[in-house]
């Protein structure tokens, strides 16, 4: 039985994140993580006990951080930088661009308790942005695991490819999504979880599991859903975009703002290539302060809210 915490079923892939990490260590001496005072917050305490040489902890200097972690991959190390990703990058964001991405430095970003997941904590903490800017980044390779399985599949690509990496992992507790055996994690390949002919969900990390019951959901009312789990934000997966806008029409759903995330992705390839009805769900700029609960509730990122969005966008597909 899995030593990680389940809450109702759920689980907080940043101790997967950790496990898999310590275990990539035991064998790979290279790898190192570097924080910001973030060692509870990343989970790496266990880490941090089994390779005390191994974790470097520089404070709460974001900009430091990653210029660390460029200096040990200069070096031969394979470093993961693990921090807040609201802090992360948002304070480090120059340092990311000229010393990891520009310079296609192996450092491994680790953008901890992503989206709303510090809810209480208000605009400040909220990290809803970072997809837009770091997306504009060539090099770096961004991804947003939805589950135990596929965080750990991710840390284990990140470590054995050379080059930047930003791994964006949640707080919220997410289930483990069912997959047929012999399932495989490629960066850049989108995953189909379920298929369907009369509109698609394209969704990523936490929302992931939301749009699987919205399309659970909608089955019921006679509506059948295709739903992408479109981990790797870049690479895109076009292929999939594409078979998805053959449906007739798109919703897209991420913690994330509106602009410039998951959706203004998929909507590039659309209107540029396969052109179909698309609507965004995300977050329509700063949030008031509350629980990742009320937020995502409160602007629609729940199954039902995604259930709702399909049908609207089903209906105007009918009636044009």
């Amino acid at each position: 039985m899995s030593a990680e915490t389940a809450i109702c079923g759920r689980y907080d892939c940043r101790e997967t994140f950790a496990k898999t990490l310590e275990a990539l260590a035991e064998t790979d001496e290279r790898i190192v993580a570097v924080v910001n005072d973030s060692v509870g917050s990343s989970k790496l305490v266990g880490f941090q006990k089994r390779f005390p040489d191994r974790l470097i902890n520089v404070g709460i200097a974001e900009q430091t951080m990653v210029g660390v972690g460029a200096g040990l991959a200069n070096g031969g190390k394979t470093p993961f930088v693990s921090a807040a990703a609201c802090f992360l990058t948002a304070r480090a964001l120059e340092q990311i661009k000229a010393d990891v991405a520009y310079t296609k430095t192996n450092v491994k970003l680790c953008g901890m308790s992503s989206g709303v997941a510090y809810g209480e904590l208000g605009p400040t903490h909220h990290s809803i942005e970072d997809f837009a800017w770091l997306r504009l980044l060539p090099n770096l390779t961004i991804i947003a695991p939805s589950d135990r399985w596929e965080t750990a599949e991710a840390i284990k690509a990140a470590a054995a490819t050379e080059g930047p990496f930003f791994l964006r992992l949640s707080r919220m507790p997410v289930p483990d999504l069912k997959r047929p055996a012999g399932a495989t994690f490629r960066v850049g390949a989108a995953e189909t979880l379920r298929d369907g002919r009369d509109a698609a969900i394209i969704a990523n990390g936490v929302m992931v599991s939301r749009a699987l019951e919205a399309a659970e959901q909608l089955a019921a009312s006679g509506l059948n859903v295709r739903v992408v789990n479109m981990a790797s934000i870049a690479p895109l997966d076009v292929e999939a975009i594409g078979a998805a806008a053959a449906t007739g029409a798109i919703v897209t759903v991420e913690e994330h703002s509106v602009r410039g995330g998951l959706g203004g992705a998929v909507a590039e390839v659309i209107a540029t290539s396969c052109p179909c009805r698309v609507r965004i769900l995300g977050f329509p700029g700063f949030l008031p302060t509350g629980s990742p609960e009320f937020l995502l509730e409160r602007f629609g990122l729940t199954a039902t809210g995604i259930a709702a969005a399909v049908r609207e966008i089903v209906g105007a597909r009918k009636a044009a």
